[in-house]
């Protein structure tokens, strides 16, 4: 009886094991999560930043503009701890809408009231301010990453525009599209810091391009600062791991009992 209850046993014990062999191939077959949404700046755990005041060309709404005014379309910066971020803005069709600018958000008419933080610095895809509302350059505002980041994010508004949905689409170095989102936003000029927050989080450093985008055909968007995370996310504990530590604790109370009875 004692052998035919070792028997049993062993073969439990096989199975269960193979179970958790089976379960560990396919977790290690499972491709990457998807990415997470962000939407509050502080919860991004940002090790690393990138200013737009550091570029030193700051459009004046009080001067005349100067062709040192505005940025080319396409344009590289380095964040805060050495990481260089590569931007691109289509170039509007319009020959009236001027190109990207920085300007900073404020009470006239030192600054331009939104509602951005007072005091932010803006990247602005560039509009014509002849006519209101001003036909803008919608974009997207493409960053690329030197360096591969674990998340990234920035806040973002419409020009003349109550309301908007604003996108942001995150890929790898090779192009792949790791996860898109889509969430309603609004502009105002109450200079309250209520423009909408829009990132992206990975459990590893992967990714190399995000883009911006709204749901507005015809009006300029801006971003303010945007944070990087580049640190190393450490996973949960694996449900996986406590599966094996499981399987092993009841195979040897069942051998134990079967040894004393």
């Amino acid at each position: 009886m004692t052998r035919s209850i070792n028997f049993s046993l062993n073969n439990l014990a096989v199975a269960v094991m193979g179970t958790v062999v089976t379960a560990s191939s396919l977790a290690i077959a499972a491709p990457v999560k998807a990415l997470t949404l962000v939407t509050d700046r502080s919860t991004l755990r940002t090790s690393d930043r990138l200013d737009f005041a550091s570029l030193g060309r700051v459009f004046d709404p009080v001067a005349p503009p100067t062709p040192d005014s505005f940025l080319p379309n396409t344009f590289s910066a380095t964040s805060e701890n050495g990481l260089e971020l590569n931007f691109a803005i289509p170039p509007s069709n319009d020959p009236a809408i001027s190109p990207p600018f920085i300007f900073q958000t404020g009470f006239p008419p030192e600054g331009i009231p939104t509602n951005f933080a007072d005091g932010d610095f803006l990247l602005f895809t560039g509009a014509d301010f002849r006519f209101f509302p001003s036909p803008g350059n919608p974009g997207p505002i493409t960053i690329d990453f030197t360096t591969p980041v674990t998340g990234a994010g920035t806040q973002i508004a419409v020009d003349d525009t109550l309301s908007f949905t604003a996108s942001v689409s995150a890929f790898d170095d090779g192009g792949n599209l790791l996860d898109s989102f889509s969430v309603p936003g609004t502009s105002s000029l109450a200079l309250d810091n209520s423009a909408l927050f829009l990132g992206v989080v990975s459990e590893e450093a992967n990714i190399s391009r995000l883009v911006y985008s709204s749901s507005v055909p015809n009006r300029a968007i801006g971003i303010n600062t945007v944070s990087i995370s580049n640190g190393t996310t450490i996973p949960e504990p694996s449900t996986l791991f406590s599966l094996v530590i499981i399987a092993s604790s009841s195979i040897y109370c069942l051998k134990s009992k079967s040894r004393s009875s």
